[in-house]
């Protein structure tokens, strides 16, 4: 293969990778900013009837974890996109990640298993593009 078919091979996969990243990233960024947006302002008892696993938690974690939540959201895009402080993305994911991770292990102390399954998905996520934008194809500064 000729350096010429190597660089455009290079350039197709890194294209690839980026768009793979930004698809994660907004994803997730949608996801999370749902999700925390609704554990911010939702009434508790509203709150409980809709995500049950929240019952017996104190109304001020659940808004920490919501705070988080949507924080991470917009750590994953704003960063990102306007190219400023771009290093706050992976640290977005990675945050997410964490919040992840303490997810599961709340569901596996409760005897929750069915429960795991979607911590667990959505932290491996966060965590790839956690790394892939601090290792892979990390976003340049303007």
């Amino acid at each position: 293969m000729n350096s010429t078919a190597m660089i455009r091979n290079s350039r197709k996969g890194l294209l690839a990778l980026n768009i793979a990243l930004w698809s994660g990233q907004i994803l997730l960024a949608l996801l999370f900013g749902m999700i925390g947006s609704m554990k911010l302002t939702t009434p508790l008892a509203t709150l409980v009837q809709s995500l049950p696993s929240l019952a017996g938690m104190p109304e001020g974690l659940i808004r920490l974890i919501g705070l988080s939540e949507l924080a991470g959201a917009l750590g994953l895009i704003l960063p990102a996109a306007t190219r400023i402080l771009p290093l706050l993305t992976p640290l977005a994911g990675l945050g997410l990640t964490t919040v992840m991770v303490l997810a599961a292990a709340f569901h596996l102390m409760r005897g929750e298993m069915a429960g795991l399954a979607m911590p667990l998905l959505l932290g491996s996520i966060s965590l790839l593009i956690s790394w892939g934008r601090y290792r892979w194809l990390p976003i340049e500064k303007r």
